[in-house]
């Protein structure tokens, strides 16, 4: 099939076959990926069990959402074939890693803890594996494990098991294809309860990964025997080996974990993967500090010690909801974290930027802190369920790694501000940090009183940053939506502000937009007349208008006052580009990036103004970063067109020419009646020398509503289009026809 289009996949390369499958590597020609296909063969199409394995491999993987699991993107027929279109994975399988020897502790206890996290969060889902082994775990190169095949999974409403939060998905219904006196699953990595064909629940997976985790440090089975027989007895009747008789050098904690995982009483047993893991984490720590300790045995301060200065990393939390569209409140409460603990003066805590290239990477807490110079570094995550939330946050000592504080808080949706404060509050203590009344006080305010605004608030800004015609009217509803549930939610004014000041300025001149603008404004300085937002909100009317000074002016005392507020470096970019100032943005492109977190609009202008200043060095640096930023958001939310119009133009000035050409293509199907994104594409091939593609993007832009002379002409990506007629004729140099 190598070569062939299957729907909008064009298939590249053979993977492997199995007895469930051939999987290919394929494109995705819709969103520019490279996913994995896994066929079913025709021949098991015809058998009813085959095909239900099948499906409900993609139905239990594409319910969850977890870095440990492989990602499902869609089940499909072409020309009778059944296949799956799934995440993409490098690496190995741990049956692979196993077969060249045991593995080292430190490397048995990260990827044990990552597959009972993985297992956590699918029991949380109502979903049990019950085939895990080896070779359905991958390893990626940088350590990552991945949970694969769920083609015998047991799906069935989640309830609560062992105090954990779950809820029903609402997309799956109870499924068992097998009996009571039947069995499923691989003979070697069964439990009892598998073995005896009895009803099996979420301590079945935990037998099977007990009988992974034993084979990782041993490099042997548990339970071995010439034939499936001699197994089944071994399991059902027989102790596996002690530890201390195959490796003396392991610890007997490890061994006592093991008895726990393999006991056969499935009710002595551990009840949760939460319980499992915490061991695991546990012996890490314990295993770690004890490693610590060992290097310096006996050792005496040799003189005077200066403490190293308080930091803390923030990394952002893992999103444990199993939903995509949880993205925004994850990413939404880590940085009001960030923003809290930045509101301590005996504490340095590292910018978004900083943290934002360790999202959603399997990464060891203590390495991140000591690649970013921090001595703590707070990790945690989220999970929603109805209006119920989940937070677990840890803080490590970076030079230890020894923990220093961690707490669970399973709340309802409303409390998320005390946790985020209580949060602020036990990380000051437990660096010995002292609050002063006044940081206490900036601590507890909070945004609204209302849970349901502020979530509207959050999903809104992540539209919001997308800049696009379809997704600002989409946050401005969600922006309504908020100031309806709470009618003195400031920030939500704000936002409401900028919205239709920036609508206006991109694809309606109407004076409407302008004046709404100025209405909510109004609104949020009248409840909070400090608010840094609000400030925003009126300069971006300013700018709106033509009035680059004043935008200036008041910008740039925002940032001075708090550097972080959402769009004022981009705001502040802007002016500063389209004044003339190429200079200024340089001088200031450094801060703004650092400041701006994962909205990635301020590349725009830096790579504009360093181009314009012919500074071609700077500017090769500063793309190389916004392709690495375009991209790693991409991952996450792979329909912004703008992200991937602007990653074409990045790729274009790397002469990447088939991949800058795909996404610019790719952003203009995505978002066919939005200017900004015409206006990008038309600078992309600009930079290709495809002046008509060019001209053609250019006046697509301007019917679009994108009519601003100063920008256009200052842009030195359309250096090729002046002079042409019909570019004269739409962006005249002395005109004032622009969307202000």
């Amino acid at each position: 099939m190598i070569g062939e289009s299957v729907s909008h996949y064009r298939i590249t390369q053979k993977l492997g076959s199995g007895g469930m499958g051939v999987v290919y590597e394929a494109e995705d020609t819709n969103l520019g990926r490279h996913v994995a296909l896994k066929f079913l063969p025709a021949e098991l199409a015809q058998d009813a069990a085959s095909l239900e394995r099948f499906q409900r491999e993609a139905r239990a993987a594409s319910a969850l959402n977890h870095a440990g699991i492989c990602t499902v993107y869609a089940i499909d027929q072409h020309k009778g074939q059944h296949f799956i279109a799934m995440e993409l994975l490098e690496g190995e399988t741990l049956a692979q890693r196993i077969g060249r020897g045991p593995l080292e502790l430190a490397e048995l206890l990260d990827l044990g803890t990552q597959i009972a996290d993985a297992l956590e969060s699918a029991h949380a889902k109502g979903i049990v594996h019950r085939d895990l082994k080896p070779a359905n775990i991958f390893v990626s190169p940088r350590g990552q494990a991945k949970v694969l095949d769920f083609g015998l999974a047991k799906i069935e409403r989640a309830r609560p098991a062992g105090g954990e939060l779950s809820e029903a998905p609402t997309a799956l219904q109870p499924i068992e294809l097998t009996t009571a006196g039947s069995t499923m699953g691989t003979v070697s990595y069964m439990s009892p309860e598998q073995a005896r064909g009895q009803i099996t629940d979420a301590r079945t997976d935990l037998f099977s990964l007990g009988t992974v985790l034993y084979q990782m440090a041993t490099g042997r089975l548990p339970f071995q025997g010439d034939t499936e027989a001699v197994v089944f007895d071994a399991i059902l009747n027989r102790e596996p080996l002690p530890l201390d008789e195959l490796n003396s050098t392991l610890p007997a904690e490890l061994g006592r974990l093991f008895e726990k995982a393999l006991e056969k009483d499935r009710t002595l047993r551990y009840q949760s993967a939460t319980e499992l893991k915490t061991d695991l984490l546990r012996l890490k720590r314990k295993i770690d500090s004890g490693s610590q300790r060992a290097t310096e045995p006996g050792a005496a301060p040799s003189g005077p010690h200066k403490a190293a200065e308080r930091s803390v990393a923030v990394l952002y939390f893992e999103n444990l909801s199993g939903q995509k569209d949880d993205e925004y409140l994850r990413d939404g409460v880590t940085e009001d974290i960030i923003t809290e603990l930045s509101k301590i003066q005996g504490l340095k805590v590292l910018s978004r930027p900083a943290v934002l290239p360790y999202r959603d990477k399997p990464v060891a807490t203590a390495q991140v802190g000591q690649q970013l110079r921090a001595t703590s570094v707070l990790a945690g995550s989220i999970r929603r369920a109805g209006s119920r939330l989940r937070i677990s946050a840890q803080l490590v000592d970076v030079e230890s790694d020894a923990l220093l504080w961690s707490e669970r808080y399973d709340r309802e949706m409303a409390d998320v501000f005390e946790v985020q404060d209580e949060i602020a509050r036990k990380i000051a203590g437990a660096l010995r940090v002292t609050l002063s009344p006044q940081e206490q006080e900036a601590i507890a305010a909070k945004p609204t009183e209302n849970a349901q605004a502020y979530d509207l608030y959050l999903r809104g800004r992540s539209y919001a940053r997308r800049m696009v015609r379809q997704d600002l009217e989409f946050a401005l509803q969600l922006f309504e939506n908020a100031v309806a549930q709470d009618p003195t939610f400031a920030l939500a004014y704000a936002a409401m502000a900028n919205v239709c000041a920036v609508y206006h300025y991109n694809f309606e001149p109407e004076a409407s937009w302008l004046e709404r603008a100025r209405e909510a404004a109004e609104k949020a300085i009248a409840i909070q007349p400090d608010l840094s937002e609000a400030k925003v909100a009126q300069a971006w009317i300013l700018y709106a208008s033509g009035d680059y000074d004043e935008t200036l002016r008041i910008v740039r005392s925002v940032v001075e006052r708090k550097r972080d507020t959402e769009s004022a470096y981009y705001l502040l970019l802007r002016a500063l580009f389209s004044s003339g100032r190429y200079q200024e943005v340089a001088s200031v492109a450094e801060a703004a990036i650092e400041a701006s977190g994962a909205d990635y609009n301020v590349y725009v202008p830096i790579q504009n103004a360093l181009g314009a200043l012919g500074k071609q060095d700077a500017l090769k640096k500063v793309r190389q970063r916004s392709i690495e930023a375009f991209e790693a958001h991409l991952h996450q939310v792979p329909e912004d067109a703008r992200a991937r119009v602007l990653l074409a133009g990045s790729y274009a000035a790397d002469e990447r020419v088939d991949e800058a050409t795909r996404e610019a293509d790719l952003a203009m199907v995505l978002r066919p009646n939005d200017a900004n994104v015409h206006y990008n594409a038309a600078c992309v091939f600009c930079v290709m020398g495809k002046k008509a593609e060019g001209m053609a993007a250019l006046a697509r832009a301007w019917e679009a509503g994108f009519r601003d002379p100063d920008w256009v002409r200052r842009d030195p990506d359309l250096a090729l289009l002046h002079g042409d007629p019909e570019f004269e004729k739409l962006y005249p140099e002395d005109s004032t026809n622009k969307t202000s």
